[in-house]
């Protein structure tokens, strides 16, 4: 049987802001290729723990490990010349600059991958950017927003992406439109985690998922296998 690498391992990690614990010994994996979905309610710790891993929060060194890297104690920008993309909550694009200027600041980690993009690939991507890349951010839905800021993600040429509330906010058709890119996003190797409310669309965009209930991994298993009645009681710790 072939064995796939495990790329990514957060390893008994506990988060903190300040006194108040956010993450109490968690505990993944991401395998090469991968697609992980992380599900739960609001204040579960999802985003702290792709804060963890992004570098935003920092950890003991050997609580994240990244292609045998210990890189819990990493800063942002650390953390980002290895390969690891954030796409944050809100898109936290820069308003005072245009779209351009927002994917090339993607660019900044200068590092070179098996798949270059590049802003024409982007726009491959994204075909709308094409006619809105002197625009300012500001004038774009919530949706062509959540676009750019993927690109400028991809701009950086990582190996794995880290998506954070991906969909939240956003009309149905936009959603599908982000999902059906996907794809082209992670192939060629690239893994991925996934912030995602949508219970059935983070089950079938996935090959595994894990639900954080109150700081702590409730459940965990094969995406295709969980059941929508597990995933009831974890979110609810029944």
């Amino acid at each position: 049987m072939l064995m796939v690498e495990c790329v990514l391992k957060v390893n008994n990690l506990d988060a903190f802001y300040g006194d108040f614990q956010a993450l109490f010994n968690v505990n993944i994996e991401v395998k090469a290729s991968e697609v992980v979905a992380i599900i739960g309610s609001n204040g579960a710790g999802k985003s702290t723990l792709l804060k963890s891993i992004s570098g935003l929060i920092k950890n003991h060194a050997p609580m994240v490990e990244y292609k045998s890297i210990k890189i819990g104690s990493y800063r942002p920008d650390q953390v980002s010349k290895l390969g690891i993309a954030l796409v944050p909550e809100g898109r936290q694009l820069f308003p005072s600059l245009t779209v351009k200027e927002n994917l090339l600041i993607g660019a900044a980690a200068n590092r070179s991958s098996g798949s270059e993009w590049t802003i024409e690939r982007v726009v491959e991507l994204f075909p709308f950017i094409t006619e809105r890349l002197s625009s300012s951010p500001a004038d774009l839905s919530g949706g062509q927003q959540q676009m750019v800021a993927i690109g400028r993600a991809l701009m950086g040429n990582p190996d794995f992406i880290l998506f954070d509330e991906i969909s939240l906010g956003l009309a149905p058709v936009i959603i599908k439109s982000i999902y059906k890119a996907l794809p082209n996003i992670i192939k060629g190797g690239v893994s991925a985690i996934i912030v995602e409310q949508d219970i059935g669309m983070a089950k079938s965009v996935s090959n595994r998922l894990y639900c954080l209930q109150e700081g702590r991994v409730s459940l965990s298993g094969t995406s295709s296998e969980v059941s929508f009645e597990q995933i009831r009681n974890a979110y609810f710790g029944v």
